[in-house]
């Protein structure tokens, strides 16, 4: 009988997998654990000569015997109980980004951390675009690298934002440019330990040779050392401080030291991204691109071209002399910290979601004089609030859904004010994923606009 890709999970990620996998000429099982799938239904996002069946619920002895490998979910932990099955009966196991890794042709930048990787990614790809025809931007950042892998060239260059979920079951995976932002405590629910976490984030690295490129952050104290440890070449970038070999913050200039000679980038305020976190991100993206063969004035123009990404301190409009800023992926606590530091406003902060087991402390010391007042939602609400009390920040308030949230908001917030959705949470709960999330907060905003324009 013929060997058969069995695809878990059959979310978005998991249906692009299993049309590339049909593409490549394979048989597949698309297998969802959750029965309340309508399997007809996603039967029929495929051609009906297509040789895939759906199974849902628990795996059978047949469909082990004829897997060859599986494809598995970024969504799916490794503890899963039918992963136990395939470890048991010797299948390999890959992740949807190894599946399109081995189909893709042409260079890849491959970009992870525990955050600034959608923003990062979306500036190397808008960078990369203006020198290339070919260029993808995948993974992460919302666009399957599978869905796009078959369409990529020899002369193609694609920039994937990876995460730590899609790292944990890689194999041949090679970048011949990576990047590690930071790391910072994240998805300790999934990974069980920091030691696991970063070792999943390391292991971007794990095939790239002495003639490949890794960019890393110099002021994290995990990645600096690391870096002494890679065959690769290592190209570092500081906020904090001025480097002999790398790139750096020099007041508000972006600055490039190499072999002894210095190259001014841009100014911080040539660029639309705000924060010393974004300036990280800038020179990220520069060490990739340039590694990449593109010039540094197409570098500079892409930055002054670039806006902010969706979601990510993202300005929505004003209201009543209030600006409102939606940063709904500040899904943990170091990522909200940035966008608080981002803030030059007295800020009205919306906090609060899923319960990843983080710590709030760091976060909440960071307000100091510029969040004044903290709207709280979701699971977490109780935990926040102890902490916050416990730090001497009362100021709390609840909402029990978002569009209560920002009218509260409205109300508490002064002209001269910002409104900030940075919850330091996951959005699952109260929401599918943090894009919803966030695009509620700004149809609730739009709403305040309207109200405010109409009265």
């Amino acid at each position: 009988m013929k060997e058969k890709i069995l695809v878990a999970g059959a979310g978005v990620s998991g249906i692009a997998a299993a049309r590339m996998a049909l593409a490549t000429g394979a048989q597949v099982i698309l297998y969802d654990g959750n029965t309340q799938r309508d399997a007809a239904g996603l039967r029929a996002l495929f051609p009906e000569e297509a040789p895939i069946e759906v199974m849902l619920g628990g795996l059978t002895e047949e469909a082990l015997a004829q897997t060859k490998v599986c494809v598995i979910s970024p969504g799916i932990p490794m503890r899963a109980p039918f992963v136990a099955q395939l470890m048991e009966a010797g299948i390999p196991i890959w992740s949807e980004i190894e599946l399109a890794y081995r189909n893709a042709k042409g260079r890849l930048a491959a970009i992870t951390g525990t955050n600034g990787k959608t923003t990062t990614t979306a500036l190397t790809g808008e960078i990369l675009a203006r020198r290339y025809d070919s260029t993808f931007v995948v993974g992460n950042i919302g666009n399957a690298y599978t869905g796009e892998a078959l369409l990529t060239r020899d002369d193609s260059v694609t920039v994937a934002e990876v995460s730590s979920f899609q790292l944990e079951t890689i194999d041949a995976f090679h970048p011949q440019v990576s990047a590690i932002l930071n790391i910072t405590p994240d998805h300790l629910d999934r990974h069980g330990d920091l030691a696991t976490y970063i070792r999943m984030k390391k292991s971007i690295t794990r095939n790239q040779t002495e003639k490949d490129t890794c960019v890393l952050n110099y002021d994290d104290p995990v990645l600096r050392p690391f870096g002494d440890t890679l065959p690769c070449h290592v190209i570092y970038f500081s906020s904090r401080q001025e480097l002999e070999e790398g790139l750096f913050l020099r007041g508000e200039e972006i600055i490039w030291r190499r072999g002894g000679r210095e190259e001014r980038v841009c100014g911080i305020h040539e660029m639309n991204l705000l924060g010393r976190h974004n300036y990280e991100n800038v020179m990220a993206a520069v060490a990739i691109c340039s590694t990449l063969g593109v010039p540094m004035q197409t570098i500079r123009d892409g930055i002054r071209d670039f806006k902010a990404v969706e979601h990510r301190i993202e300005y929505v409009t004003e209201v009543d002399g209030v600006k409102y800023y939606n940063d709904s992926k500040g899904t943990n606590p170091d990522a909200a910290i940035q966008a608080v530091k981002a803030m030059v406003r007295p800020t009205v902060l919306i906090a609060g979601g899923y319960d990843k087991h983080a710590q709030y402390t760091e976060w909440i010391e960071c307000f100091g004089d510029t969040v004044r007042e903290m709207v709280l939602i979701g699971q977490t609400a109780d935990a926040i609030e102890a902490e916050a009390k416990r730090l001497g920040f009362t100021a709390c308030h609840r909402a029990g859904s978002m569009e209560e949230a920002v009218d509260l908001c409205a109300k508490l917030a002064r002209p001269g004010d910002a409104v900030l959705l940075s919850p330091a949470c996951a959005s699952w709960g109260m929401f599918d994923n943090f894009e919803q999330r966030g695009r509620i907060f700004k149809d609730c905003v739009r709403q305040l606009e309207k109200k405010a324009a109409d009265a």
